[in-house]
């Protein structure tokens, strides 16, 4: 068991935001996603696009560093979400627009950073044997629209209910793709606490599902192991992705 069992994920990005922002506001208590980020490239006065925003979680976090961040999603839902949160919190500078991860709205040459936090990884699972193709393209239009220099950054589950590294079977692909393509990559325990064992085993119900959920309260789990990988690769000028083909 990985926790990688969400086959209502659509439903939700689209009808139940304020229920996953309920959930995803309580991992990472340990705060390793910000020192991971800091070691990667320091965000502060960058120009920042990010894909697959969600409700915010990354935005609000890197908001209070960068010149300005971009967010983009899908799901109007979800960054609708995003945009009470990040004017609760007093932020200005950011631009939130539904987009496609291949298809961004932005000119060649924009940012400094590209950043993606777990939604990459619904290219390869919502794509069947296209996979590879459609991670491609998300990957030249990330390498578009980047200054040479810039950086992808990448973040995905490696492994919801484990203390070390277990990655979900069905990115197993994904992730040795990205490294052969010469993505450096670090980790970290990321994990969940939830006011109470209850709360646990409802969140956990919600996104993870039953198998998860079952193990949650048979370990009388009130802090749910994930371990989070981040993905990393500077934008050369010329040559981005020329291993990939030889």
């Amino acid at each position: 068991m990985n926790g990688y069992n969400h086959s209502n994920e659509k439903a939700i990005y689209t009808s139940q935001a304020h229920h996953y922002e309920r959930l995803i506001s309580r991992e990472d208590y340990q705060h390793n996603i910000p020192r991971l980020l800091n070691q990667i490239t320091p965000f502060e006065g960058l120009e920042v696009v990010e894909l697959g925003a969600g409700t915010g979680r990354l935005t609000r976090l890197l908001a209070s560093l960068v010149k300005r961040i971009y967010a983009f999603d899908l799901s109007p839902h979800m960054l609708a979400v995003a945009a009470d949160k990040l004017h609760e919190r007093g932020f200005e500078n950011h631009d939130l627009a539904v987009a496609d991860h291949r298809s961004l709205p932005l000119p060649g040459g924009f940012a400094d950073v590209v950043i993606s936090g777990w939604s990459v990884c619904y290219l390869v699972t919502w794509s069947g044997e296209t996979w590879q193709g459609e991670l491609d393209r998300a990957l030249d239009e990330m390498r578009r629209v980047l200054r040479p220099g810039g950086k992808i950054i990448l973040l995905e589950t490696l492994g919801t209910g484990y203390e070390t590294p277990t990655p979900p079977e069905p990115l197993v692909k994904y992730y040795s793709y990205l490294e052969a393509l010469g993505f450096a990559r670090e980790w970290a325990r990321t994990d969940y606490q939830f006011a109470s064992l209850a709360e646990a085993e409802e969140l956990t119900r919600f996104f993870f599902g039953e198998e998860l959920r079952r193990q949650v309260v048979e370990k009388k789990w009130s802090v749910l192991p994930e371990c989070t990988g981040v993905w990393w690769r500077e934008h050369p000028p010329t040559g981005y992705l020329k291993s990939r083909n030889g």
